[in-house]
């Protein structure tokens, strides 16, 4: 999963950075407000860890324009400020936890790991007759109880399609979020991925389906029975 962290702080940044970094957790920093923005834009990562006080924009401002831009990724606040009413806006703003500095890296993982968690707390995700089993990594019609195995590329890219059902992923956000800025795969690895996860969905007989849509990227939807027919 994609951390991001916006931190004027460069050793609390770095410090940060190291230990999601031995959870295997891909971090980016940014230590300026406007760039923070700029990148958290992107709309690529799972988690945002967003100090308020920064140079450029604050992170108030940056957690408004979030979600103005429908964002959909958590927001961890730190802020050297405890005061109630500096909690509350950031949380009326859609800050999803608020956590004041000083504070123990323990804690931080800890509130980390459960609003990484929140999205699926069942360990898996089901829309139409799908489900996506995240532990046993496991695709699944709920219906007929048929499986099949989907691992690595194929696995977090179908997942990725399913936390954004029925919105559009261009190419770019779709490498970016999956393989990273500097990968080096080259465009149609992405097709082939895309081509051997439509054969799994139709497998098992889901009601799942990437649609292609020109000049834009792909998007994924259920389909209803007339449409499969």
């Amino acid at each position: 999963m994609k951390i991001l962290i916006i931190e004027d702080e460069f050793n609390l940044a770095d410090a940060i950075k190291a230990m999601l970094l031995k959870k295997k957790y891909d971090v980016t920093i940014k230590t300026d407000g406007d760039e923070g923005l700029d990148e958290a834009l992107t709309n690529i990562y799972d988690l945002i860890i967003l100090d308020v006080m920064l140079p450029g924009i604050d992170g108030f401002e940056i957690l408004e324009e979030l979600k103005n831009e429908n964002i959909d990724s958590k927001v961890l606040m730190l802020t050297a400020k405890s005061t109630i009413e500096d909690k509350l806006t950031g949380l009326n703003n859609g800050a999803d936890d608020y956590i004041t500095k000083p504070f123990h890296m323990d804690e931080l993982l800890a509130r980390v790991n459960i609003q990484l968690r929140k999205n699926n707390k069942d360990n898996n995700i089901e829309i139409g007759n799908t489900v996506l089993d995240i532990d046993k990594l496991l695709l699944i019609n709920k219906d007929t109880k048929e499986e099949v195995s989907i691992i690595g590329k194929e696995f977090q890219l179908l997942e990725n399609f399913m936390n954004n059902l029925n919105q559009v992923l261009d190419k770019e956000q779709i490498f970016n979020k999956i393989w990273g800025y500097d990968s080096e795969v080259e465009s149609n690895s992405l097709e082939a991925y895309l081509s051997f996860i439509r054969k799994k969905l139709k497998l098992i007989n889901s009601n799942l389906n990437i649609k292609a849509v020109r000049n834009l990227g792909y998007k994924l939807e259920v389909l209803d029975e007339k449409t499969k027919s």
